[in-house]
């Protein structure tokens, strides 16, 4: 395979699992050295470590058990970041943490504003958060890319979903102010929409075999979005060639969307 991310990293937040572990195979798989940080309790470490050591190249890369969402916690994260990149800079920013309330409005235990402000900032604000750390430590490269994964339910209601589709609506608007305001940096910021995906994270969602279902009836392909697909465009992202790309909100559903 080509190594052309040979000489650049990536900094992954939320990649043991899932889309973010998916892009972590494919651009390691093509030399770009990786900082991942995750959040993980000891009964799925062991299972974590192993995924890890499948990554190409998996001593090169740094691998970091932490809570990303806590904003105490940045700094520290950040001197962690700088020891390992060793005067080098970052090339991707990746935020594919998934942290967020999956409740009703209505019930028994419904929503409250506190399960809304948790998920928004987990999901939307950390985001932020991140990136003005790396640069104001000066830790981004440029060109650079910043990337992060978007839902249909942005939009489009669920329930149980109002969270975290409130979080992806922060997510969007963020980004696309980043793109804005960064852009003189050399710095892109685009969304990446999957379609449904059978990851972790899905399964926690109560509808999950219904969306499932219903994921596979509206899909002109027939087919549920892999988070393969994802990591390829996120390595297409990463090519010189998409330079240009910026403030967008990209899917990669097969078309799902369409119906």
């Amino acid at each position: 395979m080509v190594k052309d991310l040979d000489n650049k990293y990536g900094l992954i937040l939320g990649g043991s699992s899932g889309l973010g572990y998916a892009t972590a195979i494919k651009c390691a798989q093509h030399g770009m050295k990786l900082i991942i940080i995750y959040r993980s309790g000891r009964a799925q470490q062991d299972v974590i470590n192993q995924r890890f050591d499948e990554l190409e190249n998996s001593s090169d890369h740094l691998f970091i058990n932490a809570d990303a969402t806590n904003d105490l916690k940045i700094p520290e994260l950040i001197e962690s970041v700088k020891s390992y990149l060793d005067g080098q800079k970052l090339f991707l920013f990746l935020h594919s943490i998934s942290k967020g309330n999956l409740k009703p409005l209505t019930g028994e235990q419904p929503l409250v504003p506190a399960d809304f402000a948790q998920t928004i900032h987990s999901m939307g604000i950390n985001y932020y958060s991140w990136t003005q750390q790396l640069i104001e430590h000066n830790l981004i490269d440029n060109p650079a890319r910043f990337l992060s994964f978007t839902s249909e339910g942005n939009h489009k209601p669920m329930k149980g979903y109002a969270a975290v589709s409130a979080a992806k609506a922060t997510l969007e608007a963020i980004t696309r102010n980043m793109a804005l305001e960064y852009a003189s940096l050399g710095i892109t910021a685009n969304c990446i929409q999957a379609g449904v995906t059978d990851t972790e994270s899905l399964q926690r969602i109560p509808m999950y075999e219904e969306l499932k279902a219903n994921s596979l009836s509206r899909n002109p392909m027939k087919r549920m979005t892999l988070p393969e697909d994802v990591a390829n465009v996120v390595y297409l992202m990463c090519r010189p060639e998409a330079s240009f790309i910026n403030s967008n909100v990209i899917k990669v559903d097969g078309g799902e969307s369409l119906t």
